[in-house]
């Protein structure tokens, strides 16, 4: 049995239009802190918690998110996830969420930065019945390094699988690793340092939402490559190659208005934390 550094779990429900905590549970270097509401929606907001600071040689953490019935819920980070330097075990963290037919949940978390030597694997399983709808990002940054290599990570590797109802529909899987890459090279990072995905899955993704998507994002004058497609599933995917944080960012959360404003008719409110 795996021996967690830090373990979350947190039921969702709605009261009476107001989505609360069922159950809250939280052990070792992993928390949430209290509920936010930013408006009358009763969409709730969690921010999650590393208090080490960091994640270090060995790390284990797992997260397990439920949200039943027409349940609203942001999810995000109180600060970047810095993954330091890894000499005899990797870092690895596993995400489980379950929804629940009307149901909508956002995991939006800061950027994941790797430093020299990190070896970092992330796993997140997804589970949604038909009427619920999931959004979510990541950005992976290079960390500094006293070469000043960007490079100079291990490994990070990222899965992402995503059921409806019970059957596979997306399967997303990212495995950086620039001992053994051309990172510069085509099919990598094609001479940028930065990567940033979103996955959104909902009924009412259309191709009118796609082509507003993709022309909020050409409007950015900044040198970057991106691509935008369907999904197998209701649903799309977004991937960005860029040389900042900020410039996905921004990006990112241009791309989350108008899809509130499309999904959830509302408009989201700033989740940054500096």
């Amino acid at each position: 049995m795996t021996e967690w550094t830090g373990d979350l779990s947190l039921d969702l429900e709605n009261r009476n239009g107001k989505t609360v905590a069922r159950n809250v549970y939280f052990q070792g270097a992993f928390k949430v802190m209290r509920p936010i509401y930013h408006d009358n929606s009763g969409q709730v907001c969690y921010y999650l918690l590393n208090p080490g600071g960091g994640y270090l040689d060995g790390d284990r953490y797992r997260m397990k998110i439920s949200a039943a019935e027409n349940s609203k819920v942001t999810l995000t980070t109180q600060s970047a996830t810095k993954v330091y330097k890894t000499p005899t075990d990797h870092v690895y963290q596993e995400t489980e969420i379950s929804l629940k037919k009307g149901s909508y949940l956002e995991y939006l978390p800061d950027p994941l930065i790797a430093y020299e030597n990190a070896h970092y694997k992330q796993k997140n399983v997804v589970y949604l019945e038909s009427g619920s709808t999931f959004l979510y990002t990541d950005i992976l940054t290079p960390g500094w390094s006293p070469s000043g290599e960007k490079f100079s990570y291990d490994t990070i590797q990222l899965k992402n699988e995503i059921y409806l109802d019970g059957k596979l529909g997306v399967y997303d899987h990212i495995k950086l690793v620039p001992g053994k890459s051309p990172m510069t090279g085509l099919g990598f990072m094609e001479g940028f340092t930065h990567l940033g995905s979103m996955i959104a899955v909902s009924e009412d993704t259309t191709n009118e939402l796609l082509d507003e998507l993709c022309e909020i994002i050409h409007s950015e004058e900044q040198n970057f490559k991106f691509g935008i497609s369907r999904l197998a599933i209701p649903g799309l995917s977004i991937r960005i190659l860029a040389n900042s944080t900020q410039l996905i960012e921004r990006i990112f959360n241009n791309c989350h208005r108008i899809i509130s404003e499309k999904w959830n008719n509302t408009t989201p409110s700033p989740l940054r934390k500096y």
